[in-house]
């Protein structure tokens, strides 16, 4: 069996079992049969979860939108790794090709391929991840590539504690359905933000703002404002713009266990509102692969942060 085909079939009951867990919780939530330490523990796993994807895989690992102690890192990434959606160095490689393709045949989850494709298909048929291509410098990183390679515990650990918590029934809903709400909340910025909403940035591609997405996914749904400035440790630019993910990362910096936090600097975010073109903190490059041919990639600026 290929590496793909396993992984296609991991993907496969990584969402079909969460959906089978959420119609089971549906049926005993109508049955009366759901008591609030249930649903405590679901909104707890949630929250942590979700934490650990917006901050930690996204804006901490795939971007590095602030800079913070190991043990930190360590933590967050444990946290992403409970969501159960990759190892972090899968996950932020994929991440960084969307950003080098946006919206275009090489995008991973590009919603030109439909919205299904968009939101789930891509997962589904066990996509590889290219790190040598997209995040070299992630393969050099100790503690990415020891919490990549131990992601199944971190995976398990996301049940456990719910299952300490709440015995089974803690499972179901602290594991199984949480698991599909941070799954699906988290394909919904690939697939909605780039179909519908508002937008705020000329950029070269189809991302868009949604505030519902936003609301669930703790800020990530002000996805067209992250496509202009995808390094910006804040997503939500407006003060109506609900950006949960950014409210603890200025309280972990005020607690000083986060530092180096990149911000969109004024001018920069006058201009970037009044031209169109691509994004001004990520540069786009071709360079020929060993095979001759030419493969997009994908650089950081050494913009200043502060």
């Amino acid at each position: 069996m290929t590496d793909r085909r396993l992984k296609q079939m991991i993907s496969v009951i990584g969402v079909v079992a969460p959906l089978i867990g959420t119609i089971f919780a549906i049926w005993l939530l109508w049955q009366r049969l759901v008591n609030w330490n249930d649903i405590a523990i679901l909104a707890g796993m949630y929250f942590f979860t979700a934490i650990g994807i917006t901050i930690g895989y996204h804006r901490m690992l795939t971007h590095r939108g602030f800079e913070t102690h190991p043990a930190v890192r360590v933590f967050f990434l444990m946290l992403g790794s409970m969501a159960v959606e990759g190892p972090a160095l899968d996950w932020a490689s994929i991440h960084i090709k969307h950003h080098a393709n946006t919206d275009t045949e090489d995008d991973p989850h590009s919603p030109l391929d439909g919205f299904f494709h968009a939101h789930i298909g891509w997962f589904i048929s066990g996509f590889i991840a290219e790190p040598e291509i997209y995040g070299k410098w992630l393969l050099k990183d100790p503690i990415v590539m020891f919490m990549s390679k131990t992601f199944f515990v971190w995976g398990a650990l996301g049940f456990v504690i719910p299952y300490l918590l709440g015995g089974w029934t803690g499972v179901l809903w602290g594991g199984l359905v949480r698991m599909f709400l941070t799954h699906h909340v988290t394909w919904s910025v690939n697939s909605i933000c780039h179909i519908f909403g508002a937008r705020m940035f000329d950029t070269p591609d189809r991302s868009k703002n949604n505030w519902l997405v936003g609301l669930l996914a703790f800020g990530e749904g002000w996805h067209n404002n992250h496509h202009a400035f995808p390094r910006s440790a804040f997503h939500g630019l407006r003060w109506w713009q609900f950006d949960l993910s950014a409210y603890i990362i200025r309280g972990l910096e005020q607690l000083g266990l986060i530092w180096n936090v990149w911000r969109i600097p004024t001018e920069r975010l006058r201009a970037r509102s009044s031209i169109s073109g691509r994004s001004s903190d990520y540069r786009y490059e071709s360079e020929a692969a060993q095979k001759g041919t030419l493969r997009a990639t994908y650089r950081q600026h050494s913009d200043r942060r502060g």
